[in-house]
């Protein structure tokens, strides 16, 4: 069996993960750090590349690493219309809207630039696996009670996606011969039914649905929200960042870190463990629904993400949910291991590479009164 070098790249705000694989096997990684100050000096993300670019090469070189010979330069990506799952070539109207940000302004929008840039000036394929961007709900998944306000897949698609397909192997099945929630407790927390292959249903993590999560708010009562707007307290922005930076544990407890929630909760301090405990709570609650998406035919339950390590996370889920499915606990990220394992997939012909056409999976309803 041929042995593939492959370099996978995950750009973050003020740093880049890098790592390099022969195949499967991790040999190198580390995560680059970027001087915050200096990257305030660009105007744009896009301006950013060259400096992350030669930051990341002096990594490199400092490791004793090289990119002769790597056959794929795999990334995160995003910026892009919304796709189905899988790995995509870095072509040019992925790349255009990769530099644009066309859907989002993001440092992970910087993934498929290097990818292409390196592949550019060192040969090999560049990709981009599994993309923020993946959306593959059902239609009636997107409807709301507002006409014009639609449930997009806004998801840990990349670490979703990798840990179904290593669940299923590990039942000596094919992921998309099976039916799975799988529940991605971290920072941001994202409940999705998978069925056969396709994220059918979740959580928006961006715009405040699903579960209470670290920093972020959660589903909430719409109208208490809508009184807050317009009470003069808080600035437009101020109302955004409580949805995604200042919610959650952060307004309650004024952490995001779960070790720093359980480490009250172990002095005795009740309000701070019935805040995680309803996080927990909506957690299951979420995951409930999820398997009436899958009309109770559910092969496994999978925890994944950093808190999933908590065995009292793992214990209030198990008590709420054990009678659905199994559940099994695959804890932490496996963000630079799919951009592996996507890559490899295509190299070794077992998936079919995909071309980014621009054109959005879905971009409204046929019949859609205006």
């Amino acid at each position: 069996m041929n042995t593939y070098k492959i370099f996978a790249i995950n750009p973050g705000s003020t740093s880049t993960k890098i790592a390099m694989f022969e195949n499967d096997e991790e040999i190198f990684s580390k995560n680059v750090s970027h001087d915050a100050e200096k990257l305030k000096e660009f105007k744009e993300i896009s301006d950013q590349f060259g400096y992350r670019k030669q930051t990341i090469l002096n990594e490199l070189k400092a490791a004793g690493q090289s990119l002769e010979n790597v056959a794929a330069f795999s990334a995160r990506g995003g910026g892009l219309v919304n796709v189905e799952g899988g790995v995509y070539t870095v072509g040019e109207k992925l790349l255009e809207h990769a530099k644009a940000g066309f859907t989002v302004k993001h440092p992970a929008t910087l993934g498929a630039q290097l990818a292409a840039a390196f592949a550019g000036e060192y040969g090999g394929a560049a990709f981009v696996v599994n993309p923020p961007d993946v959306d593959e709900f059902s239609d009636v998944a997107r409807v709301t009670g507002l006409k014009g306000i639609y449930r997009e897949s806004r998801i840990h698609a990349l670490n979703q996606k990798e840990i179904g397909i290593r669940y299923a192997a590990k039942q000596g099945k094919k992921y998309e011969d099976m039916n799975l929630i799988i529940c991605h407790i971290g920072g941001g927390i994202s409940v999705t039914a998978h069925d056969h292959g396709k994220m059918v249903d979740s959580n928006d993590i961006a715009n405040g649905d699903g579960p209470m999560a670290p920093t972020r708010c959660g589903q909430i009562p719409v109208k208490d929200v809508v009184t807050m707007c317009f009470s003069g307290k808080y600035t437009e922005n101020e109302m955004r960042d409580k949805i995604t930076k200042t919610g959650g544990l952060v307004d309650h407890l004024g952490t995001s870190d779960a070790r720093e929630v359980t480490a009250m909760i172990a002095a005795g301090n009740q309000y701070a463990k019935l805040i995680y405990d309803a996080m927990l709570y909506e957690i299951g609650k979420y995951a409930g629904s999820m398997a009436a998406v899958l009309k109770g035919k559910v092969d496994g339950i999978v925890l994944t993400g950093g808190i999933s390590h908590d065995p009292y996370v793992v214990e209030k889920l198990k008590e709420m949910l054990s009678f659905l499915a199994p559940i099994t606990v695959m804890a932490g990220e496996f963000e630079m291991e799919a951009l592996a394992a996507g890559a490899l997939r295509v190299l070794r012909g077992e998936e079919a590479l995909k071309e980014y056409t621009g054109i959005p999976v879905w971009n409204g309803f046929d019949g859609e009164p205006d």
